[in-house]
């Protein structure tokens, strides 16, 4: 099992830039895809971006491709979410979440733990 912190969240204007992390308890991190969700008000859960156990590999949603990148330091148990760029339409909860699946996954079903999540609020 692993368990996830995020932080890095907070309120920044418009054209700003955050880095979220989040840290993983135990030493299986570097078995996990890592992946970043959001949630808005009112809205359903979305993918954000992902990346698989090396760091070769990444996928981001189309609304961030060109402003946001993930990263991930396995020495470190973290996996990094710099936004550069931010819109109000960021604005939202981000979630961290690890998967044991054998492809980086894009689905919030695909995934088996999730943080508690980072507050990101961008005004205009």
């Amino acid at each position: 099992q692993v368990q996830l912190v995020e932080s890095g969240g907070g309120l920044v204007l418009a054209g700003g830039s955050l880095r979220l992390s989040c840290a993983a308890s135990g030493r299986a991190f570097s078995s996990y895809h890592m992946g970043w969700f959001r949630q808005a008000p009112g809205k359903e859960r979305e993918f954000v971006a992902a990346i698989s156990i090396s760091g070769g590999s990444t996928k981001l949603a189309d609304s961030v491709k060109g402003r946001f990148t993930i990263s991930r330091d396995n020495a470190k148990n973290t996996v990094y979410l710099q936004m550069n760029s931010l819109k109000p339409e960021d604005t939202a909860v981000y979630y961290c979440a690890a998967s044991r699946g054998y492809v980086v996954p894009v689905t919030t079903r695909r995934y088996d733990y999730w943080g508690q999540g980072t507050q990101v609020t961008v005004s205009s």
